[in-house]
């Protein structure tokens, strides 16, 4: 082991953990015989072992072990009113009465994409997935289709699912002096092709962008990014970024597509409505299902008309589950239960989570911030300007071991969060719950901060 590693700091934190959740880690051993890493889903995946789940009451969450947590994880963003919401349990249980999915077209499926379409500015029109993996999928083909072309600049260490094409750069790559990130493979696995397709750009830099863009005119079918960069960092787009995306895209007759799995809880209709930008494909996830698997992807009606089976060049698109009933009616319970108020509610609590983040670094004399929109947030290590993935990415390594650390002892004192470092806010969730959250955050840093003098004396504030 390394010094780190043996720090008594380390040790106590870990001990404190395991003394907490034996069962667990009786689970743990158990669930690797099947399951490889004993688990189906490497982002919940943390040292020395996962808590395991029991289950969960608005805002809170019990492991098997008894011990209750702050849900500031949210299943990374998609339980916009945390567990058990009233109107979105009886939905789905009323559904769950007449049936789950049935092989056939139904009322909800259209209701449901009614509601969608009237608050998200780009839809005309929409269909289903099960997954924002499958809406990115199906938006990247949607303007393949549409344009007749085959290339697609994506930000540099943009996050849109699991899907060959874009598993490219979703880890940021380094750029030569003046130039944009080199592509490549982010996963083993992905087929090399891919490279050929996808070209990259930092985010909130319009002149990569546009380089990119004459460099190979007449041949780019979009534009992708997230509105606002989720899994790496949280980071925001600049002012005029957005819509100078938008500008290029009409400029160089090429399409632009927002991913709003993430941010679309920013707003009733997300970013795109609050920056007043509309892209031309729009893919969704998350929240949009109550809980329940789902994944959508729509925009212009010209673009989505071609998925009809009625149109003469019909693109085929389905899937066993997509539009499955019960989904669909959880989702339009919950998004209906989300509207102006409940936007405004998580947005300040949200705002005060992220406030309060840099006073309980500056307390306990580390270098520390946070950066978000809304009701999500991301501690970063470090000061300055986080304008793109690599600025992020540069924090980590300054940071070290310090996330897995904050992230144990944050579950030791009551507060369940993303292993990277990300915060989220439900519904239920009042400013007692924020400040319960920040009094852990300042508990958890001070605790830190011997490891962080001997380890990491770089981070010591001042």
């Amino acid at each position: 082991m390394t010094d780190a590693q043996d720090h008594p700091v380390v040790k106590d934190i870990v001990s404190r953990f395991e003394s907490r959740t034996p069962k667990s880690k009786v689970n743990d051993q158990a669930a690797q015989n099947r399951l490889p890493g004993g688990d189906t889903r490497t982002a919940t995946y943390y040292l020395p072992y996962p808590a395991y789940m029991d289950h969960g009451r608005g805002c809170k969450l019990y492991d098997v072990d008894g011990n209750e947590y702050l849900d500031m994880l949210n299943n990374y963003t998609s339980l916009i009113h945390g567990h058990c919401h009233p109107s979105v349990t009886k939905a789905a249980r009323d559904q769950l009465e007449k049936g789950t999915v049935f092989g056939s077209a139904t009322e909800i499926q259209y209701k449901h994409a009614e509601h969608l379409c009237d608050r998200v500015p780009s839809l005309d029109m929409v269909r289903y997935g099960n997954s924002g993996t499958e809406g990115t999928l199906f938006a990247m083909r949607a303007a393949r289709a549409f344009t007749g072309k085959e290339l697609f600049i994506k930000m540099d260490g943009g996050y849109h699912g699991s899907h060959d094409y874009i598993e490219v750069n979703v880890f940021p790559g380094s750029a030569p002096a003046g130039g944009v990130p080199i592509p490549r493979h982010t996963e083993p696995g992905a087929p090399q092709s891919v490279l050929n397709d996808m070209l990259v750009a930092p985010f909130n830099n319009l002149n990569a962008v546009e380089d990119l863009l004459k460099e190979n005119q007449g041949k780019v079918a979009a534009i992708m990014t997230e509105p606002m960069m989720g899994a790496l960092g949280m980071v925001r787009p600049q002012p005029g970024f957005l819509q100078g995306l938008r500008d290029l895209a009409d400029k160089y007759d090429t399409l632009l597509i927002f991913d709003e799995v993430i941010t679309f809880r920013i707003s009733t209709g997300g970013i795109q409505k609050v920056e007043g930008v509309t892209p031309d494909i729009t893919a969704l996830g998350k929240i949009i299902g109550g809980g329940m698997p789902v994944g959508a992807f729509g925009g212009r009606r010209e673009i989505m008309e071609p998925f009809s089976p009625r149109h003469p060049q019909t693109l085929f698109h389905s899937g066993t589950f997509n539009g499955s009933d019960i989904t669909m009616a959880a989702g339009l319970a919950a998004m209906e239960a989300f509207d102006q108020a409940a936007v405004d509610h998580v947005n300040a609590l949200g705002e005060k989570f992220r406030q309060g983040v840099p006073a309980a670094f500056a307390k306990a004399g580390i270098t520390g911030m946070a950066t978000g929109l809304g009701s999500l947030a991301q501690v970063h290590w470090k000061l300055g300007t986080i304008a793109k993935a690599m600025d992020t990415v540069e924090g980590l390594f300054l940071a070290g071991e310090l996330p897995r650390l904050l992230h144990l002892e944050m579950m030791n004192r009551g507060v369940y969060s993303a292993f990277r470092g990300m915060f989220v806010v439900s519904t239920p969730m009042t400013e007692a719950d924020i400040d319960f959250a920040l009094d852990a955050l300042a508990g958890a840093l001070d605790t830190l901060t011997p490891y962080v003098k001997d380890i990491a004396p770089h981070l010591l504030a001042g």
